[in-house]
């Protein structure tokens, strides 16, 4: 008798010695630190759609992120993740436990992405920029872009899509399909165009597409915040007038060439929609997308009788204004021989 419960007593104690070490290791297992050690800083998890436990696993090893293989293994079996994988953009904080990453990417608890885009002038670049944040297919977006049944569904034309893109810092999903982004990017750009602008759009006699083109044209010639009213005022003073708008950026835009430093007859003369020394009025889409303070600057024009500007022969990047043309040719020699100077051609 006394034996035996010897033996129990023993196999008490074997019990117990087993079932604290189990749980100290379940412990470890769930709580210990085990992803994106000795980091400084977040490491961000991209998981696309369709994406298996496989491939997660193999993107976690791939950064090295992984401490003790078997148990994020154990504890991802036992939580059920391997069949409840979600897409998304994760971040992984520095030293987080394996129920702490397994929690979040089981619920699909994915961080945003800061997006961020501006000087952009053709759909290819924005296609371009924004594959290379957010999961969306460049080429399908571009084809979107370029569907006109697609660009009437938001009011707008394959011409003047780009209005529609204010460039700015937005927070969005990685996940966002094509459809998904468009939608955000109308619902964009009608808090933008609100009833006060709306109504000062009203009163220049232009709808906002028609402001946004004037504003990717008032941009692309000042990037100086305090002179783009007074360009703005040009603009709308020789529409006015019926003058041609003669900007010099819708001539680079029509040749395909935004490098070029001196506009030369030769690429006046190009026939484009897009050359404003060819054509009367506005082009049918904006040349670069339109900025949110050059559209305000359109807006409030400056009230002034000036039908012409030219740069400064200080190459401070500000401008001269004139009301009459020979004011204006004034301008442009002193302009021209300080070019010449540099030996800019």
């Amino acid at each position: 008798m006394f034996k035996k419960q010897k033996m129990l007593a023993y196999l008490l104690v074997i019990v117990t010695s087993l079932a604290a070490t189990f749980s100290f290791y379940f412990w470890q297992v769930i709580k210990s630190p085990n992803l994106n050690l000795d980091a400084e800083k977040s490491a961000v998890l991209l998981i696309p759609k369709g994406a298996t436990y496989q491939s997660v696993l193999d993107s976690l090893n791939k950064e090295n992120l992984i401490h003790d293989q078997i148990s994020f293994g154990f504890l991802s079996k036992f939580m059920k993740y391997r069949d409840l994988v979600k897409p998304g953009r994760y971040e992984i904080e520095p030293n987080a436990s394996n129920k702490t990453v397994l929690s979040k990417l089981r619920s699909g608890d994915q961080d945003e992405v800061k997006l961020t885009f501006n000087n952009i002038r053709l759909k290819e670049d924005l296609a371009e920029r924004l594959s290379q944040n957010l999961s969306i297919d460049k080429k399908v977006l571009l084809a979107k872009l370029n569907d006109p049944a697609v660009c009437e569904k938001y009011g707008f034309t394959t011409d003047n899509i780009m209005c529609m893109f204010l460039p700015d810092t937005y927070f969005m999903w990685w996940t966002l399909s094509e459809d998904e982004f468009l939608d955000r990017m109308k619902y964009e750009y009608k808090t933008f165009w609100n009833a006060e602008r709306l109504a000062k759009a009203k009163i220049t006699s232009m709808s906002p597409i028609k402001v946004g083109i004037m504003a990717s044209i008032v941009q692309s010639e000042t990037n100086k915040s305090d002179e783009q009213p007074t360009v703005a005022g040009v603009y709308v003073n020789r529409i006015k007038q019926g003058i041609p708008l003669q900007a010099d950026p819708t001539v680079k835009f029509a040749v395909g060439d935004f490098t070029l430093k001196r506009i030369l007859n030769v690429h006046l003369k190009v026939d484009s929609p897009y050359n404003t020394y060819q054509i009367q009025g506005l082009p049918p889409g904006p040349i670069a997308l339109p900025e949110k303070k050059a559209i305000d600057a359109v807006l409030n024009y400056g009230k002034h009788s000036y039908v012409y500007f030219c740069a400064k022969e200080d190459f401070s990047g500000y401008h001269n204004f004139a009301t009459t043309l020979s004011e204006h040719n004034a301008n442009a020699r002193k302009f021209h021989n300080a070019m010449n100077k540099r030996g800019i051609r």
